[in-house]
């Protein structure tokens, strides 16, 4: 009786350690275990042009559709899943990759496509009972409203891969969440994403959905965001570049705000995202030419004559040599082992001083002058003034994927080539050929340096950022300096006068002219080794003679040697120019400038 007692006393003191002690927590276990949560998804941010008014990216109600494995009879499995891929035109493989053999026996759901579209759900509504375990419901989807030039600003979005979910799980991204990818959707995914809600619901001991719990959590949009691009000029430039391989940046120095970026080719982002998105990404991924490469940060290129901006700079600045002083321009001259070329003109300019040299852009000049200064001095300060300039740097614009371009020096020659700097490497230099290399963005920076009198403000696309439902402005993106340069503003004033004197005397004068604003600017005309075709530039800024920074846009268009040589980016540019300060449209504008058919074997388009 004593062991029997003993006996009931512990078992009745446990009964009570475990009822009564422990209640709390093992209610808390019991809970979690019948308590089961959906995601209810939130509404990704719209994105709107400068205006506030254009939707460029908005959301659209969409179908996703879900799995519940254990609903499915396993032996019907090939069945189910070879009926669905050819309604939805997705492999088999692809349904066993995400419903593998591990899952068949459990009833969590499980989402197998997105973007579904409404007739489609209707053929796997009339045929229901073919579908066991399978069932659908509204999802936000991201629709592109504006593709074309728009694709590398905006970007796309898509599923969250492992590997950004390794470096995204502690930030609050789980697996399935839909993250940008490229462009503005990347670079602001965490303002646009929103917060995703939870609706609870219970579950009997095998998992299978009793009834929905009261505890349910509403879904956050996401911001808004307002660009700087502007809705007009973006058409524009990208009617005036076509369809050429290159590049156009209209930039407004006074604030860095870009209102307009266009690289060719492009690519559709609705497409990335319909079933079957992954086949058009590898043709992307595989495409020669490049179309998910933004080419105005994200490719760099020799700046060719541009660069006489910097070296001319670098002469005024330093008082390297008389700006009044002349050298004779024969179209050639011996230096080292070989004869260098004035590839402009073939005769020769004559006798030129500083602003001949740069408004005739002459080859001659500049090797001359190199010569006289002394090609290792010269050299140091062509590197060193790019450099302040902003070559070589990040423009840390909001955009990810940029590049640094590269200027090199004596002694990086020296260390990475095992070569001393030679004569030769200065007159490449000097002229924009060799190591150099620049995006068309610095090269618009380059420009707002001398426009702005020795200040560069960090580049931008978003204006700002608003409250996804009352549209409150949460944060505005004010002028930011970049750059501040320690050279004189009576160096930059005498640069701008040589601009003007490209386009008024100099090899824009024909290409530039434009009645409606004055045009200061430099030409450019970048080798590749081919015979036939060269890279081209302008960079421009109007109005020439403003009085007003505010007033003053800048422009930089790049056509690559990949295109038939045109010699067109001088034109493209007059094209958004006119356009801009004329009010007309592209077709209008086309009307009223000169845009040579046959001389230059321009197409008109």
């Amino acid at each position: 009786m004593l062991i029997a007692f003993s006996i009931f006393t512990i078992f009745s003191l446990y009964l009570f350690y475990l009822q009564v002690i422990k209640f709390n927590e093992f209610r808390n276990r019991a809970s979690s275990i019948r308590l089961r949560s959906e995601i209810l998804p939130a509404q990704r941010g719209t994105i709107f042009d400068s205006s506030g008014l254009i939707p460029l990216v908005l959301n659209i109600d969409s179908f996703a559709i879900q799995i519940i494995p254990a609903e499915i009879p396993k032996k019907d499995f090939d069945t189910v899943f070879a009926k669905l891929a050819e309604i939805l035109n997705i492999s088999v493989e692809e349904f066993y990759k995400k419903v593998p053999p591990s899952s068949f026996n459990s009833y969590q759901p499980i989402e197998i496509a997105r973007n579904v579209k409404q007739n489609t759900i209707v053929k796997i509504a009339e045929r229901k009972d073919e579908f066991p375990g399978i069932s659908w419901y509204v999802k936000p989807f991201r629709n592109y409203l504006e593709t074309g030039s728009f694709s590398h600003i905006l970007g796309y979005v898509g599923e969250i891969s492992k590997e950004e979910l390794k470096l995204l799980y502690n930030q609050g991204y789980q697996n399935g969440d839909i993250i940008g990818k490229a462009g503005l959707e990347k670079q602001y995914d965490k303002e646009l994403k929103g917060k995703d809600g939870r609706l609870f619901y219970n579950v009997d001991a095998k998992g299978r959905k009793i009834d929905t719990s009261s505890q349910t959590f509403l879904p956050q949009s996401g911001n808004n965001l307002v660009l700087t691009i502007d809705y007009k000029i973006q058409k524009v430039a990208e009617k005036a570049l076509g369809s050429r391989y290159g590049s156009i940046i209209v930039l407004k120095p006074a604030t860095g705000e870009v209102l307009a970026m266009v690289s060719y080719p492009y690519y559709n982002a609705n497409i990335l995202l319909e079933s079957g998105g992954n086949n058009y990404y590898i043709e992307l991924l595989n495409d020669k030419n490049s179309p998910l490469i933004n080419r105005t940060i994200q490719s760099s290129y020799p700046p060719a004559s541009t660069f006489k901006t910097i070296a001319s700079l670098a002469i005024l600045e330093e008082k390297l040599l008389s700006p009044e002083e002349k050298f004779l321009c024969t179209g050639k001259i011996s230096y080292g082992e070989r004869v260098w070329r004035c590839w402009l003109r073939e005769p020769g300019h004559g006798w030129l001083n500083l602003k001949g040299g740069f408004a005739q852009s002459c080859d001659i000049y500049y090797w001359e002058a190199s010569k006289k200064i002394g090609v290792a001095q010269f050299a140091t300060y062509l590197s060193t003034y790019a450099s302040e300039l902003g070559f070589g740097k990040l423009s840390q614009i909001d955009l990810p994927g940029e590049v640094t371009g590269f200027v090199p020096s004596q002694l990086w020659k020296e260390k990475r080539l095992n070569e001393k700097w030679s004569g030769g490497d200065t007159f490449n230099m000097v002229i924009g050929q060799g190591f150099t290399l620049v995006t068309p963005l610095q090269l618009a920076d380059m420009l707002a340096m001398v426009v702005n009198e020795g200040i560069i403000y960090k580049p931008h696309i978003v204006k700002e950022i608003r409250d996804g439902e009352t549209n409150a402005i949460i944060k505005k993106n004010l002028p930011e300096i970049f750059l501040k340069s320690s050279i004189s503003k009576e160096t930059f004033r005498t640069m701008k006068d040589y601009f003007s004197a490209v386009t008024t005397e100099g090899t824009a004068r024909y290409a530039l002219k434009n009645k409606y604003v004055k045009v200061a600017g430099k030409t450019g005309t970048a080798e590749v080794g081919l015979a036939d075709r060269w890279h081209c530039w302008f960079i421009g800024y109007g109005p020439a003679d403003y009085k007003n920074i505010n007033d003053v846009i800048i422009v930089v268009a790049m056509v690559e040697a990949t295109n038939p040589w045109e010699w067109w980016a001088p034109y493209a540019t007059n094209i958004i120019f006119n356009s801009v300060f004329g009010g007309k449209t592209y077709e209008e504008t086309l009307m009223e400038i000169y845009v040579p058919k046959q001389n230059f074997g321009i197409r008109q388009e």
